[in-house]
């Protein structure tokens, strides 16, 4: 592992944060704990924490010895300055001559003890930096240190290789670690570092570049050992013919680890990511892949994001996909069932009282396709795509010198079930969309967008589809989601487009059908060819796309939502706009035709009738010439309903929302428009 140290980002960074009014300590522990957090072979989302000692002035301006430490919640990669809470230090070293401390009561300690009572949670691990007599700690989950530690002669290994280092075994992180990894160092207080059997590594001094170093090089001498094992124990994977597409296989299971819910119509859904590359497929065409992916976790957190186990599955051929999601079922009861057993006796173990949690998968080892990792938002599915590939490579590590051996399931239930992390998991409140994918097409401006923003504020996942995919990609990235340029009256250009967001999501849950334009004339006078391109984007174009989504909703077997953007015109004509009007009547006849063909599906589909609203397409000048059409200004024009109100896109957002939710509604029509007694329908 190489070292990233350098002196010139180091000045920078420390000054800057010093300029601003960051302690000196401070700064440098936030620099160099990003140092250790960038490498994803070291930590992965929240995993590790370092920490400083220094002074720091309490309010009434008394000068305090405290620990800064990483709080709960930071990403090592990504932390600042408020990411390392500080606690006043001699009472917080002396919490560990508790003779026993419940992690409830050591969280209320170490709470007492900030200086900020605004701060973040103190890592569990604050009492071990704290004992620990020297001014940088750091700690990181290293992949490589975990692959020699977790085997059947993992300890030998590490006592072999790092001689001069403390060795500790696996104990629970919090009060208990840190009384016992107190007495390891006071037996041998010259050691330069400490490995904790299947946990992870700790470096110190008083130094911050020496500690850095120290953590550098022992990663380094631990890879140079795994080097010396087998480079390919599972072998090299060779593709299978006729293999079906991640875009293929990620609806199915999408829709195999999908919940009913505590309500009819609305299913607890999780989003995918699907990961692939040649060690990665490697590991899942293993001959022992099942037993493999069995054996549980890298390092005790990881089974937060990923549960204990995950799922192998055969090759998916694309001509038995219906075969295969049968299997797939089939694989996710039995898995359900063997979760609920651990459940039940672990929770006996300690006890009663834990409360399940949802015995979902969280991970499946597809051969010759690749990792599918899940969670409830996209930020979670892709934390757990990580880990997965972390758990991937330890296991090869492990595999190539001996045999992987991971934690036993007590422990790692113990971790699964922590009350620190139950409490976390009761706080999380959910949106109303969370967990769902939403595809808007003509989603970089206009309504389009306005609706991809209500639906993101709700909690769903956004693609945004549009002819202009610069536009698409930009605005797509504000909401976390992902752009592209289609043409949405191509249909193969379309299945493609829908092919990447079940591939990138896992699935579809939600279209909005919004593209379209408005091409005016007088049926007498309008070309055969502005004709046909009305039709083909404001018909063929909703048609495309619908079809396409619906596909992927079946192979879910979730059920969905289908919405168009039909228009006014489609129930109340107006002059000169003939190739509009009629191919917005098509539409509204499409969506009523969806609706009857798919409610058996749980597939709602529903229509907003909005007019006159300014977007790209109702533009300041189209104003102008229907209020000329009309023989009015364009402000009463604009103000012409019953309520005498502009009507706004975000009118129209909550409106689409309204009908995107509603579970017995299909085939409907709301009007949005203000009032207009000729476009009421009949």
């Amino acid at each position: 592992m190489q070292s990233l140290w350098s002196d010139a980002e180091y000045e920078r960074t420390v000054e800057a944060y010093v300029d601003a009014g960051v302690n000196r300590d401070v700064a440098i522990r936030t620099w160099t704990t990003r140092l250790l957090g960038r490498v994803p072979q070291l930590v992965l989302h929240g995993g590790g924490n370092t920490s400083v000692k220094t002074t720091l002035n309490d309010h009434d301006g008394t000068s305090v010895e405290v620990l800064c430490v990483k709080g709960s919640g930071w990403d090592m990669g990504q932390i600042e300055p408020a990411g390392l809470p500080a606690l006043r230090l001699e009472p917080l070293r002396a919490m560990v001559n508790y003779e026993t401390l419940s992690d409830d009561d050591m969280v209320m300690l170490q709470r007492r003890l900030l200086l900020d009572p605004a701060s973040p949670n103190p890592s569990v691990e604050a009492i071990l930096h704290a004992i620990l007599p020297f001014r940088h700690v750091d700690h990181t989950h290293a992949n490589a240190v975990v692959a020699l530690t977790n085997q059947p002669r993992g300890e030998t290994i590490v006592r072999e290789l790092f001689p001069e280092f403390i060795i500790v075994p696996y104990v629970m992180p919090g009060f208990d670690l840190s009384k016992a990894c107190l007495r390891a160092y006071q037996a041998r207080p010259d050691a330069p570092g400490m490995i904790l059997l299947k946990h992870g590594i700790f470096t110190w001094s008083d130094d911050p570049r020496t500690s850095y170093e120290a953590m550098i090089e022992a990663i380094t001498r631990a890879e140079n050992r795994i080097a010396q094992g087998n480079p390919k124990p599972f072998g090299t994977a060779t593709p299978p013919d006729g293999l079906a597409t991640a875009a293929q296989v990620a609806p199915i299971l999408r829709g195999a680890i999908a919940r009913p819910g505590r309500d009819e119509g609305k299913p607890q859904r999780l989003v995918l990511e699907h990961r692939t590359g040649g060690d990665i497929l490697d590991f899942c065409a293993a001959p022992n892949v099942e037993d493999l992916v069995r054996r549980g976790n890298a390092t005790p957190e990881h089974v937060i994001h990923i549960k204990r186990c995950g799922v192998a599955l055969p090759v998916p051929k694309a001509g038995d996909l219906d075969g295969w999601a049968a299997l797939v079922r089939d694989k996710v009861s039995a898995y359900v069932a063997d979760y609920e057993a651990y459940f039940q006796r672990n929770n006996e173990r300690v006890g009663g009282g834990k409360t399940m949690l949802d015995p979902m998968p969280r991970v499946f080892y597809v051969e010759g396709v690749g990792v599918f990792a899940a969670g409830p938002t996209r930020k979670a599915s892709l934390v757990a795509a990580d880990v997965a590939e972390a758990t991937i490579e330890v296991i090869r590590g492990a595999e190539g010198i001996d045999r992987f051996e991971a934690l036993s399931e007590e422990d790692l239930f113990d971790i699964e079930y922590w009350s620190l992390e139950q409490a976390k998991l009761k706080k999380a409140a959910e949106k109303p969309l969370t967990r769902q994918v939403a595809v808007v097409t003509g989603g970089a401006g206009g309504l389009g967008l306005a609706i991809a923003q209500a639906l993101h504020a709700d909690g769903a996942e956004v693609a945004l589809i549009d002819i202009d995919g610069d536009a698409a990609v930009d605005q797509a990235s504000r909401l976390g989601g992902i752009g592209i340029g289609c043409d949405l009256t191509d249909a193969v250009a379309v299945d493609r487009a829908l092919d990447q967001v079940a591939a990138t999501f896992g699935g579809i849950d939600i279209l909005v059908s919004n593209a379209g334009a408005a091409w005016q004339g007088a049926l007498l006078e309008v070309s055969e060819k502005d004709f046909r391109a009305a039709f083909e984007l404001n018909f063929w174009a909703h048609h495309h796309v619908a079809r396409a989504a619906v596909r992927v909703m079946k192979a879910q077997g979730t059920g969905g939502a289908l919405l168009f953007n039909v228009s006014k015109q489609a129930v109340n004509p107006g002059p000169d706009f003939g190739p509009y009007g009629t191919s917005k009547a098509a539409l509204m006849a499409l969506m009523r035709q969806y609706a009857v063909e798919h409610a058996a599906d749980s597939i709602t589909s529903n229509a907003v009738n909005p007019d006159r609203i300014r977007t790209g397409l109702m533009t300041d000048q189209m104003v102008e010439e229907r209020a000329r059409a009309r023989g009015v200004s364009p402000e009463v024009y604009m103000r012409g309903n019953l309520l005498h109100r502009e009507v706004t896109a975000d009118d129209v957002a909550q409106a689409a929302l309204a009908l995107i939710k509603s579970r017995a509604s299909t085939g409907a029509v709301l009007t949005v428009d203000g009032g207009n007694t000729a476009a009421m329908l009949r």
